[in-house]
C-alpha cells in the first residue's frame, strides 16, 4: 500500500460502523465510509465531533452541527496550506490520502526543474500546489468553476507564485483533445476521474467504461521524455491491477517505463489502516 503517514494537522482518529471520525486541525468530523465494515474501537472519541454527516434513506444526506464550527478553516501539510470546510455532499475539499502521491510527484519533479505538469479534474488543488512547490508549471484543469476558485485560494493560501500555473474551467477530455492539435505537451499527467457523472451536454458518465479511453489519449500529450502518469480511483471494485493494466497498455506501449499500483490507505489511530481507493503510477525508467 502507499501510506500517507506525513499528516500532522489531519489525522483518522477511528473507524468503525460504516464511518470514520478524522481530525482536521483542531476539529473532528464523523463521516460515511462504506468500506468500514468493522465495529469502532474507541466509542468514546466519537462524542468530541463538531459535526457528523448522516446519509439519508432517500439518498444523499446533510451535517448534523454538534459544536460551533467555522464557515472555513486552514490545515497544513509541509510547505502547503489548504482551505476545508464541511461541503453538502460529505466533502470536505481536501482528499488527505493524496499527500502520498505528492511527495512521490515532488520527488520526480525536484529532479528536473521547470518541468509542466497537467493536473485533470484537479479539484481544490492539492497535487497542483505539490508540483508547484516542487518547481513545476502546472495546468490545472476541472469542469467545475467553483473548484477552480478553491484551488487558486489554495494557492493564494500557500504563497506560491500565480506564474507557475495555468488554471482552466474546461471538460477534461476536451481541453486534452485540443491541447493534442495545438502540439502541447506535458512532463508529467496526473488525473483523478470521478466515478460517475455528466459530460457538458448531458451525457452519463462511467468511469469503468471512459477510463481507458482517458487514458490513451491523454498519454498523447507526454513529452519525449515524461517523469510521470498517476491515475486515482474511488470506484469501488476497482483493484490496483485495474490501473496497471490500462498504464501498461497506454503509456508504458509508447513510453516504456516503470508501473507501481497499490492501495492508498491512510493510518488510524486508534489501529489499522483506513483504504481510499487506488493509484497507478507510471514513471520513467530511473
Amino acid at each position: 500500500m502507499f501510506l500517507a503517514d506525513g499528516w500532522k494537522d489531519f489525522e483518522v482518529l477511528d473507524t468503525g460502523g460504516g464511518e470514520k471520525l478524522e481530525r482536521w486541525g483542531e476539529y473532528i468530523l464523523a463521516r460515511p465510509d462504506p468500506q468500514v465494515i468493522w465495529p469502532r474501537a474507541d466509542e468514546a472519541l466519537w462524542q468530541k465531533a463538531h459535526a457528523h454527516y448522516i446519509r439519508s434513506d432517500r439518498g444523499g444526506g446533510a451535517w448534523e452541527f454538534k459544536k460551533a464550527l467555522p464557515d472555513r478553516w486552514t490545515v497544513r501539510y509541509g510547505p502547503l496550506s489548504f482551505y476545508v470546510r464541511p461541503t453538502g455532499f460529505k466533502h470536505t475539499g481536501l482528499f488527505p490520502e493524496q499527500a502520498a502521491n505528492w511527495d512521490a510527484m515532488a520527488a520526480l519533479l525536484k529532479t528536473r526543474p521547470g518541468a509542466r505538469v497537467l493536473n485533470l479534474f484537479a479539484y481544490t488543488g492539492g497535487a497542483s500546489l505539490a508540483c508547484a512547490a516542487a518547481g513545476a508549471h502546472v495546468t490545472h484543469v476541472d469542469a467545475a468553476k467553483g473548484m477552480v476558485l478553491w484551488a487558486k485560494e489554495n494557492r493564494e493560501l500557500s504563497r506560491l507564485p500565480e506564474t507557475s500555473f495555468r488554471f482552466i474551467v474546461e471538460d477534461a477530455l476536451a481541453f486534452v483533445r485540443r491541447e493534442i492539435r495545438r502540439g502541447s505537451r506535458y512532463d508529467g499527467v496526473v488525473m483523478d476521474p470521478p466515478s460517475y457523472g455528466r459530460g457538458p451536454s448531458g451525457e452519463v458518465w462511467k468511469l469503468e467504461n471512459e477510463l481507458y479511453g482517458l487514458a490513451d489519449t491523454c498519454a498523447q500529450v507526454l513529452s519525449d521524455d515524461p517523469l510521470f502518469f498517476f491515475i486515482n480511483s474511488y470506484t469501488t471494485g476497482f483493484q490496483p491491477a485495474v490501473l496497471h493494466n490500462i498504464l501498461e497498455r497506454t503509456v508504458c506501449a509508447r513510453r516504456g517505463g516503470r508501473i507501481d499500483s497499490r492501495e492508498l490507505c491512510l493510518p488510524v489511530r486508534s489501529g489499522g489502516v483506513l483504504p481510499c481507493g487506488a493509484t497507478g503510477r507510471w514513471m520513467r525508467d530511473e
